[in-house]
C-alpha cells in the first residue's frame, strides 16, 4: 500500500521566485518516438475488483460490494471479463511491442484460509477465482503473494492476531494498534521461525497457491513475468497513516520477549564477552542475558543505567534536513559546515510531496535535501550547523541551526560554543552568527562574506531538522539496537524467498515488494528499519514501490546504481504530480530507460461507483481513471495509454 508524506508544518511562504522551473512537455508524439531496444518493459497495474463479475456489478439490486462478490463467487464467475475490457482501452490490439500492458493479481495467503471443524484449511473456491485470471486473461501478469501487516482479510488473520506469539510489540508489551485509510492492520512478527502459528499458516499457503500456479497450463504460466513476496516488510510505529516523519517521543517494534531474547544473542556473538561489549561502550553490564534492549527516553523516563536510553537519535545521527526549490537550476551543490569546518555534501533531489502540494509555485516534489550528521564522537556542548549553497564560484549560507551534544553524564554544558567562536552565544543574531561563519569561512578559501539564500533569484528553502537546540545523546548500544531491528526485516524477506524457491520457483522471478523510507527526506527511516533490504546482491530482484517525485528521480536512480539495482520491478507505482505536463509520461520513460522489467500502476477500479463511498482519501485520490484529476491521475491514465503504443 502507499505511504503519504506528512504535511509541512513549517514552510517559507517568502521570496517567490520570480521564474518558474522550465518543463519540457512529453507529448504523445514524443511517448511514440522511437524507444532503444530492450526486453519488453511490462506495465501491470493494481486492479481494485478483480474478482466482481460482470453480473454482480450489473444487477442494480446489488447494494453492497461485499455481498456482490459472494453472489459471484456463489456462481463460480469473476471479473476477467471486466479486467479484458479495461486492458483493451489501456493497449487496444492485446499485448506486443516493447511496452506491454498487463495486471497485478494479489494473493492474500493468510486470507485465504477458512475454518473446518477445530482448525483452518485453504479455501480453493475462492484460489480458483483468483488463478482463473490467469487462464482467462491473455496478458502479461506479476503475481503478488502478499502477506505482511496487510494480509488481514478474513477469519485467520483476527484469530492471528489475538495471540501475542505472532505480533510485533511496543515497549510496554502491546502491540500497535493502526489502520490505513479504511484498511485493517494486523503487526504481525517479522520473525521467520516456522513454528510460530502466522508463519506455519502463511508458508503452508505460499507452498500451496506455488503448487497451484505449477499446475497451470503452460501458456497460462509463461504469461507470468514476476511474482513479487511478501509485501512492504518493515517494523511499525504508531500513527501508521501519517506518522512515518515522527522524531519526536518515537515508538517502534520489536519488543516482544523473542526479539529482545534474539538481540541478546546477537550482542553476544558480535562481542564474543559481555567485557568486550563493555570496554567498547564504556558500559557496566554484568551479562547478555541483564542487557535491556533500549526503550527508554532520557528526557521523560527514569533510567536504571544510560544504556536503556532511545529516541530518534540516540543511534548518534542527526538528521540536517530540509527543501529547496531552484527552478533555474543555480545550485551547483549543498555543503555542510559543522562549528565552520567541512564535514561533506548534503543529498538533494529527494521526495517532498508535501511541500509539491502546499506551495502552488513549486513545480516538482524533488526539492528535499539531507545529511544525517554523525555526532557519536562529538564533544560535549553546543554546536552549529549550516548549510551551504555553492552556485559557481559564489558560496550562500541557505541554512543554519544550533544544537547540543550532552553527555551521558548530563553534565551541564558551556552556553558558548566551541574554541573559535568566542563570544558568539547561541541566542545571538542572525548577522552575528553570519559574521562568525564568514571569518570561519575565509580561513577556508572563501574571500568574502556570505549572503543569504535571498542572493540567489527564484531559490527558496526551508531547514525543517532538526529544531534550534535540538539535544542529543548517544547511545551505542541504541545503534546496535537499530541494527538488529534492521536485520529482523532481511530475515523474513529471506525466510520468504527461500521458501518461495525451494518450492520450484526460479529465483529471476521472484521480487521484493519493497519500501525506500531514506527518498523522502523529512521521513524517520529508523521507523521502518529495512536498509539492510536493500543492499546489493541479495538473491532475490529488487521490487521497489515509488511514489511522487521517486518515480522520476536523480538521486533514486543514483541509490539503484550504488546498489546495483538492475532488471527491476516497481510494484507499487504513481507520480501524484499534475503541475507539470508530460510528468507522468516522462516517469514511465524513465522506467524504462533504467531496465525496470515492469512497473504497476496503482491504482485502477473495476468496482462500479455505486459501491465506494463519497469519503476522498490519500489512497483513492489515485485512482487512475480519465475524469480523475486528483494527485494527476487523469494525466497518468493517458500517459499509459500513450507510452503503450511503443
Amino acid at each position: 500500500m502507499p505511504y503519504f508524506t506528512r504535511s509541512a508544518s513549517r514552510i517559507q511562504w517568502s521570496h517567490t521566485p520570480a521564474i518558474l522551473l522550465a518543463l519540457t512537455a512529453f507529448t504523445c508524439s514524443a511517448a511514440e518516438a522511437e524507444l532503444p531496444a530492450r526486453k519488453p518493459f511490462y506495465i501491470v497495474p493494481t486492479f481494485e475488483g478483480l474478482l466482481l463479475c460482470d453480473e454482480a456489478r450489473e444487477d442494480q439490486k446489488q447494494a453492497n460490494f461485499n455481498l456482490a462478490l459472494q453472489a459471484c463467487d456463489r456462481t463460480g464467475r469473476d471479473g476477467s471479463a471486466a479486467l479484458n475490457r479495461m486492458l483493451d482501452v489501456l493497449e487496444p490490439g492485446g499485448p506486443k511491442g516493447q511496452v506491454q500492458v498487463g495486471y497485478l493479481l494479489t494473493v492474500q495467503l493468510l486470507s485465504l484460509y477458512k475454518p473446518q471443524g477445530d482448525g483452518w484449511v485453504i479455501d480453493d473456491r475462492r484460489l480458483d477465482a483468483m488463478l482463473r485470471m490467469l487462464t482467462e486473461v491473455k496478458r502479461p501478469a506479476v503475481v503478488y503473494l502478499q502477506s505482511t501487516h496487510f494480509d488481514t482479510q478474513g477469519p485467520l488473520p483476527a484469530a492471528l492476531a489475538k495471540d501475542p506469539r505472532n505480533l510485533l510489540l511496543f515497549a510496554d508489551g502491546k502491540p500497535p494498534q493502526l489502520g490505513y485509510f479504511g484498511f485493517a492492520i494486523s503487526p504481525f512478527t517479522l520473525s521467520p521461525d516456522p513454528a510460530l502459528p502466522v508463519n506455519a499458516y502463511r508458508f503452508a499457503a505460499l507452498r500451496h497457491v506455488i503448487k497451484r500456479m505449477q499446475a497451470l497450463p503452460a501458456e497460462a504460466r509463461e504469461r507470468i513475468v514476476g511474482i513479487t513476496l511478501a509485501g512492504e516488510a518493515h517494523q511499525l510505529f504508531p500513527d501508521f497513516e501519517n506518522g512515518m516523519g515522527a522524531y519526536e517521543d518515537i515508538r517502534v517494534t520489536d519488543y516482544s520477549p523473542a526479539s529482545v531474547d534474539g538481540f541478546r544473542r546477537m550482542l553476544a556473538k558480535r562481542y564474543g564477552s559481555i567485557e568486550k561489549l563493555n570496554a567498547a561502550m564504556g558500559f557496566n553490564e554484568t551479562s547478555f542475558e541483564a542487557v535491556a534492549a533500549p526503550s527508554k527516553n532520557i528526557r521523560k523516563e527514569r533510567l536504571n543505567r544510560f544504556s536503556e536510553h532511545y529516541d530518534a537519535w540516540a543511534d548518534g545521527y542527526l538528521p540536517i534536513s530540509g527543501w529547496v526549490f531552484d527552478p533555474e537550476g543555480r545550485i551547483n551543490e549543498l555543503l555542510l559546515y559543522v562549528d565552520g569546518k567541512l564535514v561533506g555534501p548534503v543529498q538533494r533531489g529527494m521526495n517532498r510531496l508535501d511541500v509539491y502540494r502546499a506551495v502552488e509555485e513549486i513545480t516538482t516534489p524533488n526539492v528535499g535535501f539531507r545529511h544525517d550528521l554523525d555526532f557519536s564522537a562529538m564533544t560535549p556542548g553546543r554546536h552549529r550547523a549550516q548549510v551551504i549553497a555553492v552556485s559557481g564560484p559564489d558560496r550562500y549560507l541557505l541554512a543554519e541551526v544550533p544544537f547540543v551534544v550532552v553527555g551521558r553524564d548530563q553534565a551541564k554544558v558551556p552556553d558558548a560554543l566551541p574554541a573559535g567562536v568566542d563570544g558568539l552565544k547561541t541566542e545571538g543574531s542572525l548577522s552575528r552568527t553570519r559574521t562568525f561563519i564568514n571569518k570561519a569561512l575565509r580561513k577556508l578559501g572563501f574571500d568574502r562574506p556570505l549572503p543569504g539564500p535571498a542572493a540567489l533569484p527564484g531559490v527558496r528553502s526551508w531547514l525543517d531538522m532538526p529544531r534550534a537546540l535540538q539535544d542529543v545523546y548517544y547511545n551505542p548500544l541504541a545503534r546496535e539496537w537499530n541494527r538488529y531491528r534492521d536485520g529482523q526485516t532481511l530475515a523474513f524477506m529471506t525466510a520468504f524467498f527461500n521458501v518461495a524457491k525451494e518450492a520450484g520457483l526460479p529465483a529471476d522471478m521472484l521480487f521484493s515488494h519493497q519500501i525506500i523510507p531514506r527518498v523522502n527526506s523529512s521521513w524517520n527511516p529508523q521507523l521502518f528499519a529495512v536498509d539492510s533490504t536493500l543492499q546489493p546482491n541479495l538473491p532475490w530482484r529488487p521490487g521497489i514501490n515509488m511514489y511522487g517525485g521517486a518515480t522520476n528521480s536523480a538521486w533514486m536512480r543514483d541509490f539503484m546504481r550504488r546498489r546495483q539495482m538492475s532488471d527491476y520491478g516497481a510494484p507499487e507505482f504513481h507520480p501524484q504530480q499534475w503541475k507539470q505536463p508530460g510528468a507522468a509520461l516522462a516517469a514511465l520513460r524513465s522506467q524504462y530507460d533504467a531496465g525496470a522489467r515492469f512497473v504497476s500502476p496503482m491504482y485502477f477500479s473495476l468496482v462500479p461507483d455505486r459501491f465506494k463511498g463519497s469519503a476522498e482519501s490519500a489512497v483513492n485520490r489515485m485512482e487512475i481513471r480519465p475524469d480523475n484529476a486528483k494527485d494527476g491521475s487523469d494525466q497518468f491514465y493517458q500517459a499509459i495509454r500513450d507510452f503503450a503504443k511503443n
